[in-house]
């Protein structure tokens, strides 16, 4: 193996000392410019590497926050990434992703490595298998702060990041009963992942405040992807009588049933009303353009990168535990999809 570059070795090349090589690949101002241009350039012609890791030891901070989602090929993730990304970089901390595949052992694994990376804090949105937060221990034992977001476990001490997903999904409801639909039909993830649940309740509460009768038929759990629309149609068309309302809790899925829809003839919204969920590119893609909620995804990656930072630039280090929730505003967007009236 080469030998490995030091800033002993970078002093000997350039005559200066030591104390100096260091000061000027750390910006530090007492170097002259013209002496760290010349430090730098031999640096870089000898293949001196900058030992991170023996650096945050002795600081005691690694400048890198780790990201926990459940899947990465996500519209919606991914937009939550660049919003951290950006909050993250302005600060001068980097990121560590891992996703957990919506796997309780995989988020375990993810944890061990992320708590083994000595990251200075962590952000996590929940798998769907996931029911305790005991894994996270170790963070909390060494007062390292955890945020989590949209997904956010109960009855903890940790702050979420959230949407009123109850408040949401009773808004898109409400709009469908006014443009007169009368049989909804509600496609859902993984009931035991909270934010699916709550959905749900907003729905039975929309049904009931508007004087119809919950029929569990009409719920469907199904894995909310781009190739789910033809399951969900072939459901859908085999309940009689047959449904005029979709709620769907992805735009992914949501335009996947239009395009299934489409294909049997069946007219959107005349035939068949549909909200999505998102605000994802795809629901302005597919015409008729899908209604959805706009869920503040980006401003959510901001807003959780920029509180866990905040805690850890505080001296005192109480920032975190004192809002336990922060709920952020989602909106119904209508569209022509559901927009039977006009």
């Amino acid at each position: 193996m080469k030998k490995e570059i030091t800033i002993y070795d970078i002093a000997a090349d350039v005559g200066l000392s030591p104390t100096t090589v260091s000061r000027a690949l750390s910006n530090h101002p007492r170097v002259k410019e013209v002496t760290r241009n010349k430090i730098l350039h031999a640096a870089k012609n000898m293949g001196y590497q900058s030992n991170i890791f023996a650096s945050s030891l002795r600081k005691r901070r690694s400048k890198s926050i780790g990201v926990i989602v459940p899947r990465l090929n996500s519209a919606f993730q991914s937009s939550v990434l660049a919003g951290m990304e950006k909050i993250a970089t302005q600060a001068g901390y980097n990121l560590i992703i891992s996703q957990s595949m919506e796997s309780l052992e995989k988020e375990i694994s993810n944890t061990k490595i992320m708590f083994n990376s000595r990251v200075d804090g962590l952000l996590v949105s929940k798998a769907g298998t996931t029911d305790n937060i005991e894994h996270f221990q170790p963070f909390f034992q060494k007062d390292i702060p955890v945020l989590f977001f949209d997904r956010v476990p109960e009855n903890n001490h940790c702050t979420g990041v959230v949407i009123n997903n109850t408040q949401a999904i009773y808004d898109a409801t409400a709009h469908l009963i006014k443009e007169g639909c009368k049989r909804i039909v509600h496609v859902l993830g993984n009931l035991q992942i909270n934010v699916y649940a709550d959905r749900l309740k907003g729905y039975k509460y929309a049904l009931m405040d508007h004087g119809f009768v919950f029929n569990a038929d009409n719920v469907f759990t199904n894995e909310l992807d781009e190739d789910s629309g033809e399951r969900i149609v072939e459901k859908i068309l085999k309940l009689n009588p047959r449904p005029d309302g979709l709620l769907v809790s992805n735009d992914t899925s949501a335009a996947s049933c239009l395009i299934a829809l489409k294909k049997r003839g069946i007219k959107v919204p005349e035939d068949l009303a549909i909200v999505g969920f998102n605000n994802d590119l795809i629901s302005r893609m597919v015409e008729p353009n899908i209604s959805t909620i706009n869920y503040p995804s980006y401003h959510m990656g901001e807003v959780a990168m920029k509180n866990l930072i905040n805690h850890l630039d505080d001296e005192n280090q109480e920032i975190l535990q004192k809002t336990n929730t922060i709920t952020l505003r989602s909106a119904l967007i209508i569209r022509d999809s559901s927009n039977r009236k006009h």
